[in-house]
């Protein structure tokens, strides 16, 4: 048995399939089918149950593949011991991002990261908070940029900033002659939220003291699967949207139809903290990469200051 042996249960326990997971591991499928089986045959046991059509781990293959995943996570530290120890802030640096921040906060971080860290190359994906997780918690991403107070045991949180909601409107709503707007005047709002699965849609909701979605109604069948999306539905006159304040810096806010205003209510807002592995060795690169965000912020957002815990939910009390 090997760490090369191991990788390979893990690529298709993750994939369920022989040729996706020969794939990803960059070798033929007879050559990782044929590992495997000796693999089996060495340990006695059947870790895959195969059939024509699907590729499922047995329960006995369920407990190897924790431990696998355990050991693959021991040799990685030792790699990136090793590599921290002659510079921490060299080679990749994996990090996730929401989609409801990862366009906005992006564009403000990288040249500036590039010219101050150039060693530092910096892999991005922009994926859902669930996904996200997932992926930080198999080792395919070091840290992650989240809106959600993170308390589990294996992750922590470096708390970055506090960004407000304001509220989308069309240039014709009742909302524009207002000087300030509450929460008093959301109630009867039809409120456009994201599709399920964003995090934003929740902190909306909880912004604006709603309980559950819309069941019945014209916007209960409006389910965006993205910020852009909602604004151009509000400039449609759908509806009214929360908009986090790093996205009032998009193209959106000039000639859409669509006016945006700061919330006049204590604590509307999220706070998106950077989250990564207890096990995670380069704690340099991390604070290096957090410290160019916090440096680029705009003054639309409010910086958190260290030390300080991360919140437990969005939204105010009435």
């Amino acid at each position: 048995m090997n760490l090369r042996d191991l990788k390979y249960i893990i690529a298709v326990a993750e994939t369920h399939h022989f040729g996706r997971a020969a794939e990803r591991c960059f070798i033929s499928q007879p050559t990782l089918s044929g590992q495997i089986k000796k693999l089996e045959e060495e340990l006695g046991v059947a870790i895959f149950e195969r059939s024509n059509r699907s590729v499922e781990i047995t329960p006995v293959g369920e407990a190897i593949l924790t431990h696998a995943r355990q050991m693959m996570e021991q040799a990685d530290v030792i790699q990136q011991l090793a590599q921290a120890h002659q510079d921490p802030l060299a080679g990749p640096l994996r990090i996730g991002a929401i989609p409801t921040l990862s366009p906005y906060l992006m564009p403000l971080i990288l040249m500036p990261l590039k010219k101050r860290h150039p060693q530092m190359k910096l892999v991005l994906s922009e994926e859902l908070t669930d996904t996200l997780l997932q992926r930080l918690h198999n080792h395919e991403i070091d840290a992650a940029l989240l809106a959600t107070p993170e308390e589990e045991q294996d992750r922590e949180s470096l708390p970055l900033f506090d960004e407000p909601f304001w509220i989308a409107y069309p240039r014709d709503h009742p909302f524009y002659t207002r000087d300030k707007i509450t929460l008093r005047d959301l109630d009867k709002e039809n409120l456009l939220l994201l599709a399920e699965g964003h995090c934003l849609a929740k902190q909306a909701m909880d912004v604006c003291h709603i309980q559950e979605r819309q069941a019945q109604g014209e916007m209960a069948d409006l389910r965006a699967s993205s910020l852009e999306t909602l604004i151009q539905l509000v400039g449609a006159g759908f509806g009214t949207t929360l908009v986090p304040a790093l996205a009032m810096g998009a193209s959106w806010t000039t000639g859409s139809g669509v006016v945006a205003q700061r919330l006049a209510i204590a604590d509307a807002s999220r706070r998106i903290s950077l989250v990564f592995r207890h096990s995670f060795p380069r704690r340099a690169a991390l604070q290096a990469f957090a410290e160019v965000i916090l440096d680029k912020l705009p003054d639309t957002v409010q910086r958190v200051r260290p030390g300080t815990h991360s919140k437990k939910k969005v939204g105010t009390k009435r």
